[in-house]
């Protein structure tokens, strides 16, 4: 190793030794080489061969549409389970009683309630009679009080004119007694004259001072008279404001109590309408204690079991699968592979329990598989961290088995473009993902 000896001997060759040459002369070493240059011919033109990409996913049988899906029967009210009337299996119709159920709320427990509630709606509505009754009587009153007030009106304002008649009477009596007083005084100023010059008797005189006195008293009880018409007629002026203030006063108080009967009858109406309410609650209430079937299927398990126990609103009681649902396959797929994916897009699918052959690269050659069509991406991940998509049997395809069980396991594959195998062994190493590809539609035309 340190080249120290001055050894320089050689190693013998060993074609020199027979053993080694009959070592190339053996047949079986001419077989496994001809076997290795054929496999190595076959593989490089397999690299070359056709590969379908795909995108496999896994998920389970389901329905195509949420109402055919297996549910749970709810109670909408709370209660205490009374008694069942089917059990685990049984076929139920849409509308068949499943549960009774008791009331445990004290609000609810009185056996009449309903009853007594319709008997306040009708208590109610005789009030409200009574009050519609009321403002119409009111209404009248207050229409006769306008027409009484009209008359009123009119009488006083008649009573007016006959006011200023009697002053105007009354003034031309005062002018005429007055002249009287005139008159008098005249002629007993001339009585006097004449009986000084002893042309009139003494009595004459008396007689004209008589007289004078007379129309002087008269003048008096004229003026009085004039005086009382004058009074009269402010009266009667007065008596128009009175009997406006009066009949204002009337029509105030009458439309007082007809605006109160009008809020009692809103209110009463108010109360009839929520009584009518709780009686509608009420009766609805009373047709929830009996639990009945939403659809026709089967009863596959009671989620609540026992007489006498309580449950709360909500709660689940049993489970229903509709006997009519339209199958389908819901399967998740790597976010990676989403874009890849279309609506429309064919796909294999292949069922737990049924003898298969799949080659994912060539599905041609795959036995036991299925066709099926993308209906609905989810476009949101689910919490498994994979997007669902859901599949349903494609119509030009072999049919679904009719043994499919909702729930039952299935695979998928979303088959995609044709390339080389090499390619598919190039991209699957580097971690590629499959080639973008979107599937050929038809140019529809549209009608005219």
């Amino acid at each position: 190793m340190l080249n120290i000896s001055d050894n320089k001997t050689k190693l013998p060759k060993l074609d020199r030794f027979s053993t080694v040459k009959n070592l190339v002369n053996r047949p079986h070493y001419k077989i496994l080489n001809k076997i290795i240059v054929g496999v190595s011919i076959i593989g490089i033109i397999a690299l070359f061969l056709p590969w379908t990409q795909n995108i496999s996913g896994s998920g389970s049988v389901t329905t195509l549409r949420p109402d055919q899906r297996p549910q749970s029967i709810q109670s909408v009210i709370s209660g205490r389970l009374e008694k069942w009337y089917v059990q685990e299996g049984d076929f139920v119709k849409k509308g068949d009683t499943i549960l009774f159920i008791s009331e445990i709320k004290e609000d609810y427990m009185d056996p009449n309630l309903v009853q007594n509630t319709k008997n306040q709606i009708d208590a109610k509505k005789q009030s409200l009679q009574s009050y519609g009754s009321k403002v119409s009587t009111l209404t009248g009153q207050i229409q006769n009080i306008e027409r009484e007030k009209v008359l009123k009106l009119e009488q006083a304002q008649n009573k007016i004119k006959q006011s200023v008649l009697k002053i105007k009477s009354d003034s031309i009596d005062l002018v005429a007694v007055r002249t009287q007083l005139k008159i008098a005084n005249t002629q007993y100023n001339r009585s006097v004259q004449l009986n000084k010059e002893g042309l009139k008797p003494l009595t004459d005189i008396e007689e004209k001072r008589l007289k004078l006195q007379e129309v002087e008293a008269k003048i008096i009880t004229q003026e009085n008279k004039f005086l009382t018409s004058k009074n009269e007629f402010i009266n009667a002026k007065v008596e128009i404001n009175r009997i406006s203030a009066e009949y204002a006063e009337k029509v105030s108080k009458a439309n007082s109590d007809k605006f109160t009967a009008l809020s009692s009858q809103y209110d009463t109406d108010a109360q009839v309408n929520k009584l009518e309410n709780q009686y509608a609650n009420y009766s609805i209430r009373n047709g929830m204690y009996y639990i009945k079937a939403s659809q026709n299927g089967y009863i596959n398990r009671a989620l609540q079991s026992g007489i006498g126990e309580t449950i709360k609103e909500g709660t689940p009681i049993a489970t229903i699968m509709p006997s009519k649902y339209d199958i389908a396959v819901e399967t998740f797929v790597n976010p990676i592979d989403l874009p890849l994916l279309r609506k429309g897009e064919k796909v294999r699918v292949w069922f737990d329990g049924w003898p298969t052959i799949v080659f994912s690269g060539w599905p041609n050659m795959s036995y036991g598989t299925f066709g099926g069509e993308i209906v609905a991406i989810e476009n949101f991940i689910s919490v498994n961290g994979k997007y669902r998509v859901l599949i349903s049997p494609d119509k030009n395809d072999e049919k679904w088995p009719n043994q499919l069980s909702i729930g039952a396991g299935a695979q998928t594959i979303a088959l995609l473009e044709n390339v080389p195998v090499w390619f598919e062994l190039w991209r699957s190493l580097n971690g590629f993902p499959p080639n973008y590809y979107k599937p050929a539609v038809k140019p529809t035309t549209d009608k005219k």
